[in-house]
């Protein structure tokens, strides 16, 4: 399928499968399905084994440190949170089924040809893989969009993968603000990196999250995210590495429906009246008969005042009113009108 992005699309929802198969084949099928019930736009999947993502080494440079993952060594984690390659073809005939996009965060070159022979839509750099500009260069020369995380990105580094898709003819570039701790707290979203990554680096930008429940997501879409991806698990009881910070069925479904909600709220600057205001309108202040007045009365503060309804004069009028005599007797909650005054 192919997949264009614009600054005009709506926000594509990307339900992120991750580890959250739990190293069932059955439990991928039924999660990409269960993210089309939610109502999830694209499924991306992570296409890497233990041995192209790390080496099998026990020396401390490879033992995790300071995550949810503590303790436990790389290529362990990644052989066992790893979706077997035998699986993508089955896995993208699902989504093309259930309508959704597919792609996938290729970790390297033998990764991308893999996935170029799934025909995949698009490709995800991951965040720890901004550095890696030989592997972008690849992903850019395949023509197609490249998602970019920033979890652990500087400005130089940004800039590197930048011209790494830009030297290789590809301006399908979309950057994601991304906090890269598992959880993220929710203050160290800095969301208002979205709009800035848009606009300083001239591209799309979006969320991918790790933070728990909902709010940053909605709160992205407000400032101009077009795309959010969000880890998705089929039941939290599935388990798993990413377990914890994942989204099931009915929290993605919850979110989906208030990305959609915001975005619609969002609107366009317009200072004109619509009909359902016009008609709010009818309750703001105006000038009203509030005493009896008889004609040759004068028109003083305590006869004449500025209240709801709104079918009187504007209230602006009350000080050149004020003083006057009217013509006609006028009636109390009578809406005042310039043809009453004594000419």
């Amino acid at each position: 399928m192919a997949l264009g992005f614009t600054k005009e699309m709506k926000v594509m929802v990307i339900a992120e499968l991750s580890a959250n198969h739990n190293g069932s084949l059955d439990t991928a099928i039924k999660t990409i399905k269960a993210a089309k019930r939610a109502g999830a736009d694209a499924i991306k999947l992570q296409t890497y084994t233990a041995d192209t993502i790390t080496i099998n080494c026990n020396k401390p440079d490879f033992q995790i440190q300071g995550t949810i993952w503590d303790g436990q060594n790389l290529y362990d984690l990644y052989k066992q949170a790893y979706t077997p390659w035998e699986w993508h073809e089955k896995l993208f005939s699902v989504a093309k089924e259930e309508d959704l996009i597919c792609f996938s965060s290729p970790f390297d070159k033998s990764a991308v040809d893999l996935l170029e022979k799934l025909n995949a839509a698009a490709y995800k750099i991951a965040s720890f893989e901004i550095t890696d500009i030989p592997l972008i260069e690849y992903v850019a020369s395949k023509g197609k969009p490249v998602i970019i995380s920033t979890g652990i990105a500087g400005i130089e580094d940004i800039e590197l993968a930048l011209d790494a898709c830009r030297k290789n003819g590809n301006e399908q570039i979309i950057l994601l603000k991304c906090t890269s701790s598992y959880p993220a707290p929710i203050e160290e979203a800095n969301l208002v990196m979205i709009p800035d990554l848009a606009n300083r680096f001239g591209v799309i930008s979006g969320l991918s999250d790790h933070t728990l429940g909902i709010t940053v997501p909605v709160a992205a879409t407000i400032l101009g995210a077009k795309v959010i991806e969000k880890h998705f698990i089929l039941d939290h009881s599935v388990g798993g590495p990413d377990a914890s910070f994942s989204l099931d069925e009915k929290e993605f479904q919850n979110m989906v429906i208030a990305v959609r909600e915001a975005e619609t709220s969002i609107g366009k600057i317009d200072y004109s009246i619509s009909g359902n205001m016009q008609n709010s309108r009818n309750y703001c202040r105006s000038l009203y008969i509030v005493e009896n007045i008889n004609a040759g009365e004068v028109i003083t503060e305590d006869n004449v005042r500025s209240i709801r309804p709104g079918y009187g004069l504007h209230p602006k009028f009350l000080k050149e009113i004020i003083g006057k005599r009217v013509s006609t007797n006028l009636e109390r909650g009578t809406p005042f009108k310039m043809e009453f005054l004594q000419t």
